[in-house]
């Protein structure tokens, strides 16, 4: 069934999309995973991870959270913390490209 518009009373829905290309998939996942209770106390109410079928050295993080104000905070945090220290991001490779997102048409 194709994507339908959200029911009136529908909260919005709002995503941190970062992508950016890593040296090795599995030193990243790990870092990812060294992270989870800060992603939990940022507002991060779920995430998926997603990968080109012909990159295997490229990621699509997809951070769901309740507003667009908590999705900046979190990006922030991810810029002062994270991405600028190479022991917190070791597999990264290049700067991240990032956009906060809102669904405005999903699954029916």
């Amino acid at each position: 069934m194709p994507p339908g518009p959200l029911p009136a009373d529908a909260r919005l829905m709002i995503t941190l999309r970062i992508e950016h290309p890593i040296t090795d998939y599995t030193v990243w996942k790990q870092a990812l995973d060294r992270f989870a209770d800060m992603r939990a106390a940022g507002g991060v109410s779920s995430h998926v991870i997603r990968r080109p079928v012909d990159d295997p050295c490229f990621v699509i993080a997809d951070l769901d959270f309740d507003s667009a104000e908590v999705a900046q905070a979190f990006l922030d945090t991810l810029r002062s913390r994270v991405w600028s220290t190479p022991a917190n991001s070791p597999a990264l490779a290049g700067d991240p490209l990032t956009r906060i997102l809102v669904t405005e048409e999903g699954p029916v």
